[in-house]
């Protein structure tokens, strides 16, 4: 049986693609461009990609609001172990409303999280049972800086705690991480054969 959530991850960042149809300035395209890459290579857990050098400056800063306790990160190292740890968590956003300027990305999003109590507990979310499955949705704005090669400089990431959902979901609707990671990568793969390859590398 095919999860109804299935749809929402392979049109997760339409909205992006969208506004880059829009889109005339070539710094801002690069960048809308490095942001939709960035998200389907995170949901890919292609994370030595994210921090090439090719997507990402020497010492990105992170600032992350999640759960009950923000934490920062820093430097290339510190995000790819960023990305490493925080496990079987299904990821995606829905609902964007996204603004490109010289500076950087600003989306505010309905953000998505599936998985069992124990993987959410890992992250600060409080939840009745252990091997339930759970959606857990709130409204968030993501502030991402770039810098003038349209490359990520960090990523600040704000949750409206006011909209936090928990919802235990049937198991009959689950994702499972590799199933998501399969979808991320069908969608990289129909956009490299769409605009070429290194489409997201600003020429300047």
């Amino acid at each position: 049986m095919t999860s109804k959530y299935e749809a929402e991850v392979y049109h997760c960042m339409d909205s992006t693609f969208e506004l880059y149809e829009r889109t005339e300035n070539p710094l801002h395209r690069a960048i809308l461009l490095n942001y939709w890459r960035h998200v389907h290579l995170e949901g890919a857990a292609m994370f030595e990609e994210i921090t090439a050098p090719d997507m990402m400056a020497d010492n990105p800063k992170y600032h992350i609001t999640w759960g009950d306790s923000p934490f920062q990160v820093e430097g290339r190292k510190g995000v790819f172990d960023f990305y490493s740890s925080i496990g079987d968590i299904v990821l995606w956003n829905s609902g964007d409303k996204i603004a490109v300027a010289d500076w950087g990305i600003a989306d505010e999003m309905w953000f998505h999280q599936m998985s069992t109590g124990a993987e959410l507990r890992k992250i600060g979310h409080k939840v009745d049972k252990d091997d339930g499955l759970y959606l857990v949705s709130s409204r968030q704005a993501f502030i991402w800086p770039y810098n003038d090669r349209a490359l990520l400089t960090g990523e600040h990431l704000y949750e409206d705690k006011s909209t936090l959902t928990i919802e235990e979901i049937d198991p009959a609707q689950a994702m499972t991480p590799a199933r998501v990671r399969e979808i991320h990568k069908e969608c990289l793969a129909d956009m490299e054969a769409r605009m070429g390859a290194n489409y997201w590398v600003y020429r300047g």
